[in-house]
């Protein structure tokens, strides 16, 4: 098969979907590997790395996407759309949701759009998805710590406190991967953590696993809202895979929320988890509205690329080699991968995709 890896073109991504050792695995198995120029360079992979390895390298996107399997990193930008073409397989972050163009496009392409966000393991759990969520999840802190620094509109409040000064409240909705990285961090920081989730078994391991040094608590609106008020960082940490993130903080709520308290919404790049929040840029990452600050970068890592196109690498080479081998066969008889696969041959083939956007489910065949 012919695998295509594009150099990314979101603001300030600098992420690659595949590194030489990659594509050091697809050659041996006498696959073709096109890489456009430069795509890896900003990380530390040169065009020679990857010619070392086996790639031939290609000066334009148009060559990079004329592939029979592309794989990025994130969803499609505008300039891209025109790229896809009929029976290619897509393999990137899809977040198709959020964006009716983008899905209408992907669909009049008849492109097979496999998405790292909804595949799933044998335990229902998402190792595609896992890896950037932790990266987020603990840059998540670093970030708000910043962003409540005055110059940056917030509150002026150091996270761990100093002797005689209490530290910062924290509280982080969503118990998941990029949540419980962010309790990490947040806790390690010596700030006062508080992490809300309906998973009473979750939330009882990370009892357990802190013994008292983070608050747990099972999310219903009303406890969450008097927490909210009470915040200085508020981390937005939910995951409901392939559909629209669930807007758990009223504008209301925010509204009564600390004067320069800020919000981190990891969730932004599925819609975001507050009325208030809207998608911004690392060029341009900060707002302010009802007085509380929010950061909603929809590509988080990409801030520390290098460490993210590893991590992320790592767990989707097993899963390119799969369907570099066998194309959308790869995904007969594996539930977890199918589940991957949002848009096929024009439907829409995730449930939850096709419920959140009010179009008709069709299950695969292939």
């Amino acid at each position: 098969m012919h695998i295509g890896i594009p150099k990314e073109i979101k603001n300030h991504e600098y992420r690659v979907g595949m590194t030489p050792a990659g594509v050091h695995a697809l050659t041996q198995c006498r696959h073709a590997v096109s890489v456009q120029r430069d795509a890896g360079t900003r990380v530390g992979f040169t065009d020679a790395d990857y010619a070392a390895a086996g790639a031939t390298i290609v000066d334009t996107p148009e060559r990079a996407f004329d592939c029979d399997l592309v794989v990025k990193v994130k969803e499609l930008q505008p300039p891209e759309y025109g790229l896809l073409k009929p029976s290619q397989i897509l393999f990137t972050y899809l977040h198709l949701a959020p964006d009716p163009e983008l899905l209408e496009r992907v669909l009049q392409a008849h492109t097979s759009a496999v998405g790292y966000e909804t595949v799933a393991d044998a335990h229902g759990n998402l190792p595609l998805l896992a890896p950037m969520s932790r990266v987020a999840g603990r840059m998540s802190i670093q970030i708000g710590a910043w962003a409540l620094q005055m110059n940056n509109g917030g509150r002026g409040v150091l996270l761990p406190g100093v002797p005689g000064v209490p530290p910062a409240n924290v509280v982080v909705i969503g118990a998941g991967a990029s949540g419980s990285n962010a309790v990490q961090v947040a806790a390690g920081m010596g700030a006062d953590v508080t992490v809300f989730d309906t998973n009473l078994e979750r939330l009882g391991q990370l009892d357990a696993h802190y013994r008292g040094r983070v608050k747990t608590c099972h999310s219903v609106p009303l406890t969450l809202a008097q927490h909210l008020v009470e915040a200085d960082l508020v981390i937005g940490a939910l995951l409901v895979p392939g559909k629209l993130a669930p807007k758990v903080i009223t504008r209301e709520t925010v509204r009564r929320m600390r004067k320069g308290a800020v919000l981190v919404d990891i969730a932004i790049d599925q819609g975001g988890v507050s009325e208030t929040s809207r998608m911004t840029s690392h060029t341009d990452p900060l707002y302010v509205d009802e007085g509380v600050v929010h950061y909603c970068v929809p590509n988080i890592p990409a801030a520390c690329a290098r460490t993210a196109t590893l991590a992320l690498t790592q767990a989707t080479l097993p899963y390119v080699l799969r369907l570099a081998d066998k194309g959308l066969a790869a995904l007969s008889g594996d539930a977890g991968f199918t589940a991957g696969l949002q848009v096929h041959a024009g439907q829409v083939t995730h449930r939850g995709l096709a419920e959140d956007t009010g179009r008709v489910f069709v299950s695969p065949a292939f």
